[in-house]
């Protein structure tokens, strides 16, 4: 027997035992896929610089977010929504006696509509300056996504529930609903007075889809 025969048996099976052990050893090693995919989209949605929309309709939701609101607060709700509605129609009437009026200039004694927030930030920039802990992002995330797409100035076309997270009504957020700020800081304290965390929140919007 060569010197080469002697050697060439514990090489080779040494090569058979590092491929089975590399085939072993590699599935637990690779990273998932999906999950790098998930935690890619996250990164991308939370550093996402906000840009207002030129349209005001491109600010409508149109999902139903069903919320539980005492009976004082449904009557609110209520009131601000019709005053929403003849504040639409005063604006659409003086815009038309303008135009017929050989497109004068309205007067200053109409309804205001609600101020919009056209500031910048990210919802990372948001969350952090509304002292919401960076480890519940993730579920803050998952809420405003499916509430607003994270468009502080989205406003539910039917209930006019207002902001990232939609306040219902909008005049319950202190300072102003459309600002996401104050809209996360509302809602920072939502969460933890009412379900203890955010991460009970996001357990009950995901089995009731609203919260």
């Amino acid at each position: 027997m060569s010197r080469w025969s002697r050697v060439r048996g514990p090489f080779a099976a040494l090569t058979v035992a590092a491929f089975f052990g590399a085939a072993v050893v590699a599935p637990f090693a690779m990273p998932s896929a999906p999950a790098d995919a998930e935690t890619l989209a996250f990164q991308a949605r939370i550093h996402q610089e906000f840009v207002p929309n030129e349209s005001p309709e491109a600010d409508f939701v149109f999902t139903d977010i069903q919320t539980d609101l005492s009976d004082e607060a449904r009557q609110q709700a209520e009131a601000e929504k019709l005053a929403a509605k003849k504040a639409k129609e005063a604006a659409e009437k003086a815009k038309s006696d303008a135009e017929e009026d050989g497109g004068s200039e309205t007067s200053s004694g109409g309804v205001d509509a609600p101020p919009k927030y056209t500031g910048g930030g990210s919802p990372a920039e948001w969350m952090k300056a509304a002292g919401i802990a960076e480890s519940d992002w993730g579920y803050v995330d998952y809420i405003a996504t499916r509430e607003s797409g994270w468009n502080p100035n989205a406003t539910n076309a039917s209930s006019g529930a207002c902001g990232l997270i939609q306040a219902l009504p909008c005049s319950k957020v202190p300072g102003s609903g459309y600002d996401p700020v104050d809209n996360l800081k509302w809602a920072n304290g939502y969460a933890v007075d009412r379900y203890g965390s955010w991460k009970e929140a996001y357990a009950f919007w995901t089995s009731n889809h609203w919260w």
